[in-house]
């Protein structure tokens, strides 16, 4: 019989779904992905990063990031530089900024439809058990 924690578990993952497949959705309305998105809050957050620290904050791979980064440096949205030894450090242009910008706007929209049934008060205590769970102050980044 499994314990009250899968339940749990299962939910946190369902909301976390949820959210990746309605963001997606409305990404690609205004021309970007979730994981573009979530690359350039990144690089908007840590300027100047490693490829190898990016991948880690966006939960990739060093080489899916790469290739990633390849494609948004296509379309102009961010930028790469030699830095010390093999790094390769990363910058968002105009076109970036401007990206993540709207993409900002559609994230609130929709994690505010998401999150409306609970008070201010219960978000706010949702994501301080969060960041409890994951021994950090990172959920409230």
């Amino acid at each position: 019989m499994p314990s009250d924690l899968q339940p749990l578990g299962l939910a946190i993952k369902r909301v976390q779904h949820r959210h990746h497949r309605t963001l997606d959705a409305a990404l690609i309305e205004i021309g970007t992905t979730l994981s573009q998105w979530d690359a350039l809050r990144a690089i908007a957050r840590h300027p100047g990063s490693s490829s190898h620290k990016l991948a880690g904050l966006t939960f990739q791979t060093d080489q899916s990031f790469g290739t990633l980064a390849n494609r948004m440096v296509d379309r102009g949205l961010i930028r790469r530089v030699a830095g010390e030894g093999r790094a390769i450090l990363h910058h968002l242009t105009r076109d970036g900024e401007a990206m993540l910008e709207a993409g900002n706007a559609v994230a609130d929209r929709l994690l505010a439809a998401s999150f409306a049934p609970l008070s201010r008060a219960e978000r706010q205590q949702l994501q301080a058990l969060l960041a409890k769970l994951l021994g950090d102050d990172s959920v409230r980044a």
